[in-house]
């Protein structure tokens, strides 16, 4: 049976040796089509901050002092996703979403002639 996810969870997920296994959030919306390959995009938890205006620091209960790398987008198969822990509020899905639309520069407005 499929794993099924949704935007704004929060799971353990494998990211292989290098990377560990560690809380990310799902971006990405649920792979319902058939057609659909069974992907699912995340933005990594890290403990390990640098104080970065990338890294969003989110307080919930079930995630360790830490925050959210949204330099730091990936996707890979559904399949690594191992438990939910929880979700964010949509409040805090909104501020880890304007910070990916600022580092991809999707909240830029171009100027004539730019």
């Amino acid at each position: 049976m499929a794993t099924k996810v949704a935007r704004g969870e929060v799971w353990i997920v494998d990211l292989g040796m290098v990377a560990k296994i560690r809380p990310c959030l799902v971006l990405s919306i649920p792979s319902d089509d058939d057609n659909d390959r069974v992907f699912t995009t995340l933005v990594p938890h890290t403990t390990s901050t640098r104080q970065s205006r990338f890294e969003i620091v989110i307080r919930t209960q079930f995630l360790k002092e830490g925050a959210f790398d949204t330099q730091n987008i990936i996707t890979i198969p559904t399949v690594k996703l191992v438990r939910r822990l929880g979700n964010l509020t949509t409040e805090q899905l909104s501020e880890v979403e304007a910070s990916i639309k600022h580092w991809l520069g999707f909240d830029h407005v171009p100027s004539e002639g730019t």
